[in-house]
C-alpha cells in the first residue's frame, strides 16, 4: 500500500488533487508512407491529449500515491493504415519502468507490441475515453485499460510477491468483455497466443507462478540492492531467473517469458560489463537455454 507523506497530506488538505498512479508519457506517430490531411493531423493530436488525459487522470487503484511514487510508463501509438473515415488501424509499444531503491537507476518491467490495434476516433463527435467494468464502451478505451491494469499489476509484482494480482484480474476482466466485440487481440483463438489474452491468461496461471516469483525477487532482491553490492545482487538475479527454466519446460517461448527476459537483455549486459568470466558464462548459458532464438544477442555479454 502505497501511503502519502505528511506534506502530501498536507497538500491535500489545501485542496491539490492527489497524483494518480500512473505518469504516462503518450505519442501518436504516422506511418511515413500515409498521406495525413490537416484535418487528421489535428485528430492525432487532439487524441494524444485524450489518451494522456485517461492514462494518467483516472484513479485506478484504491491506494494513495505521491507524485514521486507514479509508475513511469510510455505508450506510443503507431498509425499505419486510415481504412475509413475516423477508422485507424496499426501498432501500439507499451513500456514501464520502475526506480531501484536509493538510486536515479530506473529498471524496465514491461515492453511489448501490440500489433493488433484498430479503432475509432472521430474529432466531430468528440468525448472523453470511458472504461466501465463490465462493459465495452469501444476498442481503445479497452485497449489503454487493459494496459493501464498490467502496468500496475507488473510494477506492484516487482514489489511484493503476486502483489500484482488485483490488476491483473481487473485487466482479465477487461478481455472478457471486449471477446465479442469482434476486435482482434482479446480472443485465445488468434494467430500466435501473443496477444492481450495470453498476456494476462498466463501471468494468473499456476503454471507462470515461477516467472512471477522471478519478478519479484529479480527487483526486490536484485536490483534494489545493487547499490550495496553488485556481486550478491548478481547472484540473486541469477537465482531468480533460473527460475524461469521452469516455465520454460512446460510454456516454452510463452509471450510472458520471452517479454520478461528481452526486457531485460541491455540490463544484464551491463549489469555483467565487470562480472567475472563464470559469472557471465553462468548467466549466458541460462538466457540461451531460456531464449534460444535470441542466444546471439545474450552472446555480447560475453564481449
Amino acid at each position: 500500500m502505497r501511503i502519502l507523506s505528511v506534506f502530501a497530506a498536507f497538500m491535500l488538505s489545501l485542496g491539490v488533487a492527489q497524483a494518480q498512479e500512473l505518469n504516462c508519457q503518450v505519442s501518436i506517430i504516422t506511418d511515413v508512407n500515409l498521406d495525413i490531411t490537416t484535418v487528421e493531423q489535428d485528430i492525432f493530436d487532439q487524441l494524444e491529449q485524450t489518451v494522456f488525459e485517461f492514462m494518467n487522470n483516472k484513479a485506478w487503484t484504491q491506494d494513495k500515491f505521491e507524485v514521486e511514487e507514479r509508475i513511469n510508463c510510455n505508450l506510443q501509438i503507431q498509425i499505419r493504415e486510415i481504412p475509413s473515415e475516423g477508422v485507424f488501424r496499426g501498432f501500439i509499444q507499451v513500456q514501464s519502468s520502475r526506480p531501484a531503491f536509493n538510486s536515479s537507476y530506473n529498471t524496465t518491467l514491461f515492453n511489448f507490441q501490440d500489433d493488433d490495434v484498430t479503432f475509432a476516433y472521430s474529432r466531430d463527435n468528440v468525448q472523453n475515453l470511458v472504461y466501465r467494468p463490465g462493459q465495452f464502451t469501444d476498442n481503445l478505451s479497452s485497449i489503454l485499460a487493459f494496459y493501464a491494469y498490467f502496468i500496475i499489476g507488473m510494477d506492484y509484482d516487482s514489489f511484493s510477491l503476486n502483489g500484482g494480482t488485483p490488476y491483473f484480474v481487473k485487466a482479465q476482466q477487461v478481455v472478457s468483455d471486449a471477446q465479442n466485440s469482434g476486435a482482434e487481440g482479446w480472443r485465445s483463438n488468434e494467430q500466435g497466443k501473443q496477444n492481450r489474452f495470453w498476456l494476462v491468461d498466463n501471468i494468473l496461471q499456476e503454471l507462470f507462478s515461477p516467472l512471477r516469483q522471478c519478478n519479484y525477487e529479480y527487483h526486490r532482491k536484485g536490483i534494489d540492492n545493487l547499490h550495496e553490492d553488485r556481486v550478491a545482487s548478481r547472484k540473486a538475479i541469477y537465482t531468480a531467473m533460473n527460475k524461469l527454466v521452469k516455465v520454460v519446460a512446460t510454456r516454452p517461448n510463452s509471450v510472458n517469458l520471452i517479454n520478461f527476459v528481452q526486457a531485460k537483455s541491455n540490463e544484464l549486459k551491463n549489469m555483467y560489463e565487470d562480472a567475472e568470466m563464470k559469472e557471465k558464462n553462468e548467466i549466458v548459458g541460462l538466457l540461451k537455454r531460456i531464449d534460444p532464438a535470441n542466444s546471439s544477442r545474450y552472446q555480447e555479454i560475453l564481449n
